[in-house]
């Protein structure tokens, strides 16, 4: 029951919603994520580390960068389901549309200034 309540307590938060609709498109970045949703990169480490407690995603280092990616060979089945959900949903709404969009274009050898 553990596993489920870490998963619906990190999809309770709106911006955690968007950065795994975001990492739907590629793995991303903290400076693209930060660039994408405009807030301190220290709040979006954080968003990062709860989806990442929960299953969600997975981090790798890769030279300069940490890329956070979707864990889509997650061994819980409820959150293997709920990423299965999670790409259904919100395909109409114009934040994510946005997001999906810039996360598409995003550079982060511009971004993170590196």
């Amino acid at each position: 029951m553990e596993h489920l309540t870490h998963a619906f307590y990190a999809l309770s938060d709106a911006n955690r919603i968007r950065i795994l609709k975001m990492l739907e498109i590629r793995p991303l970045c903290v400076c693209e994520i930060t660039d994408i949703l405009t807030l301190a990169p220290s709040t979006v480490s954080k968003h990062l580390s709860i989806l990442r407690d929960a299953g969600f995603i997975l981090d790798e280092k890769e030279g300069k960068w940490v890329t956070y990616y979707l864990n889509r060979n997650q061994n819980n089945e409820h959150i293997r389901r709920l990423l299965l959900l999670i790409r259904e949903w919100l395909s109409q709404n114009e934040t994510i549309i946005n997001d999906q969009k810039k996360a598409s274009q995003a550079d982060r050898n511009k971004l993170c200034g590196i």
